[in-house]
Order: C-alpha cells, then sequence, then structure tokens
C-alpha cells in the first residue's frame, strides 16, 4: 500500500522542497542588506514580464529539458550520467559538422540532419563509459565525469587547429550558412500576428525540446524496451529472473541518454551562436541533474522543472544587472533548490508520509467467521 498519493508525490514534495529554498534564499538576501521582496519582484519582472524575458527564459529551459530527460533517461536504469556537459560538446561537434559540411537550402532541410547529426556523436560519447560498466565493471559516475574533461580537450583541439578559420583567432568555426540559422520565436509567430521579442534567442529548437518530452514518455511508459529498463532500474535480480540482458539495458538507455544530452546543441550551437564555440554547454549538463531530480524523472516534470530553472538564470541575470546582489548569489539560490529538492528529499518527504498515513482512513477490523460444524460420522456409519 502507497504511503501518500502519486500527486502528492510529484507536486507536493517539490512545491514544498522549492519554497525552503526560497525562505532560506531570502534569509541570505536580508543578510547581505537587501531586500528579498523587491529581489523577487524584479526577477519575475526580468524572467516573465516581457517577451524578451521570455525569450531569454525559454532559451534556457530548452537546453535543461534535453539535458534534464538525458538524466532522466539514465535515473530509470539506476545509473547517475553526469556526462551530459561532454555529451553535448560532442552534440555541438555533430551540428557543426552537418551545417557546414553540406551547402543546405533551407533550415527545415538541415533541422533534422542536425539533430541526427548531434544525437549521434551524443550517443557515441556515452557509449564508451556505457560499455565499461557493462563489460569492465567500471562505475559509470566516474567515467563519465573523465570524459567530460576529455570531451572539453578534444573539442579545443579541434576548433584551434582544424576547425578554426585561416586568420581568425577566435577558437570557434565559422560561421554557419545562413540557410541553416534557425527561426526565432519572434519569426514563428509573427505570421499568427502574435508579437514576440526579436532580441530573445528562443528558436524552433523548443519544438523539439517539447516533443522529446514526448516521445521519452512513450518510450519509458509505452514501450517492451521501457519496461525492461525500469524493471531493471527497480531490481536487477528480478529483471535478470525475468530474461532481461543487463548488457543491453545499459547500452540501450546510456545511448539514449547521450543522444538527448547530444540533441542539446541543436538550440545553443545552431539556433543561438550560428557557429561552434567553446564552452558553448556552459554547465547545462551539471543542471539537467538537478532538473531530472527535480522533476522526479518524468518527462513532464522534467518539462516544468527546466522552466523553473530557466527562470532562475534569467531573473538572475536581471538580479545582477540592476542590483549590487552578486551573481554567485544566484548559484547559491540554484544550490539551494538543488540541496532541497535532490539531497534532502527525506527531510520533506518523511513527515508528509506520517502525516498521509495518519489522516488515511483505517480499514474496518475483518470479522472472523465461526467454522462450520463438523457432522459426526460413528465407525459404524463409517464402515
Amino acid at each position: 500500500m502507497e504511503r501518500m498519493p502519486k500527486w502528492a508525490d510529484v507536486l507536493l514534495i517539490p512545491l514544498i522542497s522549492l519554497l525552503l529554498a526560497a525562505l532560506l534564499s531570502a534569509l541570505v538576501i536580508l543578510a547581505i542588506g537587501e531586500d528579498p521582496v523587491a529581489a523577487v519582484k524584479l526577477m519575475v519582472s526580468g524572467a516573465l514580464g516581457s517577451t524578451y524575458g521570455w525569450g531569454y527564459t525559454l532559451y534556457y529551459a530548452t537546453n535543461f529539458m534535453f539535458t534534464g530527460l538525458a538524466v532522466a533517461v539514465a535515473f530509470h536504469a539506476r545509473m547517475f550520467n553526469i556526462g551530459g556537459e561532454g555529451q553535448a560538446m560532442l552534440g555541438g561537434l555533430g551540428v557543426a559538422l552537418v551545417a557546414l559540411s553540406v551547402p543546405w537550402p533551407h533550415w527545415a532541410l538541415a533541422l533534422p540532419v542536425a539533430v541526427i547529426g548531434a544525437a549521434l556523436l551524443g550517443a557515441a560519447w556515452a557509449a564508451i563509459p556505457a560499455y565499461l560498466q557493462a563489460k569492465r565493471g567500471s562505475h559509470i559516475v566516474i567515467t563519465t565525469i573523465m570524459f567530460n574533461f576529455i570531451a572539453a580537450s578534444l573539442l579545443n583541439y579541434l576548433l584551434v587547429n582544424v576547425m578554426r578559420p585561416v586568420g581568425s583567432m577566435d577558437p570557434a568555426t565559422r560561421k554557419f550558412p545562413a540557410a541553416t540559422h534557425l527561426p526565432t520565436l519572434h519569426e514563428l509567430l509573427a505570421p499568427i500576428g502574435i508579437p514576440f521579442s526579436k532580441a530573445a534567442p528562443a528558436n524552433v529548437s523548443l519544438l523539439v525540446a517539447v516533443l522529446a518530452c514526448f516521445l521519452v514518455w512513450l518510450l519509458i511508459w509505452r514501450t517492451r524496451i521501457g519496461f525492461a529498463i525500469r524493471a531493471y532500474g527497480r531490481s536487477e535480480p528480478a529483471a535478470l529472473y525475468a530474461g532481461i540482458s543487463p548488457f543491453r539495458i545499459i547500452m540501450v538507455s546510456m545511448l539514449v541518454s547521450g543522444g538527448l544530452a547530444g540533441m542539446m546543441a541543436i538550440n545553443n550551437v545552431m539556433g543561438e551562436a550560428e557557429r561552434l564555440v567553446m564552452n558553448a554547454v556552459e554547465g547545462a549538463g551539471f543542471i539537467g541533474i538537478a532538473v531530472a531530480l527535480m522533476g522526479r524523472s518524468h518527462p513532464f516534470g522534467v518539462f516544468l522543472a527546466a522552466i523553473l530553472f530557466g527562470f532562475l538564470y534569467q531573473g538572475g541575470a536581471e538580479l545582477a544587472l540592476w542590483t549590487s546582489i552578486p551573481r554567485e548569489l544566484i548559484v547559491v539560490i540554484q544550490a539551494l533548490v538543488i540541496l532541497f529538492t535532490g539531497a534532502l528529499d527525506n527531510m520533506v518527504r518523511m513527515p508528509l508520509e506520517k502525516l498521509f498515513m495518519a489522516f488515511r482512513p483505517k480499514a474496518p477490523p475483518a470479522i472472523a467467521t465461526p467454522p462450520e460444524p463438523k457432522t459426526h460420522v460413528t465407525p459404524a456409519e463409517d464402515a
């Protein structure tokens, strides 16, 4: 019997954790001599009060949807993929190769191939730690962390020595052809009469991220391989007894996870920078861990958590720009959200479980039925 309703686990616990993080953040802002109410108002108006703010909030949220989904898929197989940062870097390389190697006539043709290229290179980078985990027993956390640094070094070498245009001092590729530039939300919404800021970087990749949320839901909860991934994640001995191959589950889940992380590059590389640059990922791979934790590894939860962290990023930038609150404090606020929604999850969960158990209607006691009287049979009658 469940200790609390499903809605409480999915919505109420993250909401209370978020409120606790907000309360502690307000105390920190008070401690440095600032007004927390004014700070919240500025964050809300800066991130949600205009189409310009919404454009940046949704741009960041798009990155976090991809990386959050990547971590969530691995979570379902009881694996901690901390390599989203490196996988997204290699995804950017895949996007650059697609955009620069073919004379695309239109972005609508370039985008699907760029998605495939980003997913393939991201999945390939995740496949190596997955194989080491499945065959050699190497811990997935250690290997994926190491591969983040290897990916950064590899990308640095390629940008400086191979892909940098002649005469340029900037470690970056040349600009992608104009035909590959993705339309922004302004360009998508203008034909239907909805005004949106021209300066906002949110683009059509937001729709790809939302579609990815739906497809991950289909994969995990509506397919046989998704059932096998969840079964393996719940109990490896039971999965083995049911004939589920651990090697197959580890490889498939990490390939999907790495592919999703790599797809982030269509937003920040193809959509915003329109070229491949160093440090394009900007920590989104690590934020995806917090997004997956807060979203309970469910695609809809990841979608909501990604928007929340997009709000924190854009609202934090407004705070740093218009107040004396340092940018580092926003990192502290994000860390508090991660702390309460992740590490201190049981601090909220256990009291709520006791509360729901206390108010759960007790089942009526079972009425014992008297045993049926036995018919006495004499030895003579038996004979």
